[in-house]
């Protein structure tokens, strides 16, 4: 099945360019996450972590 899929890959002209495509976006898109991560503010962090605490409130209401 392997040998199948890779031929037919190959008499495919330009798809060499998807995997390295591919890892652009994977490795972009987790540098932009850990930026985000080290560059949140602490107060928001805080105040969305106490998000799901506060549902309960409304819940029983």
């Amino acid at each position: 099945m392997l040998k199948y899929i890779k031929n037919h890959m190959d008499s495919i002209s330009g798809i060499e360019i998807y995997p390295i495509i591919s890892l652009l976006i994977f490795f972009i898109f987790f540098v932009a996450l850990f930026w985000w991560v080290f560059t949140a503010k602490k107060e928001y962090i805080n105040k969305m972590s106490e998000i799901p605490l506060d549902n309960q409130n409304e819940a029983t209401l």
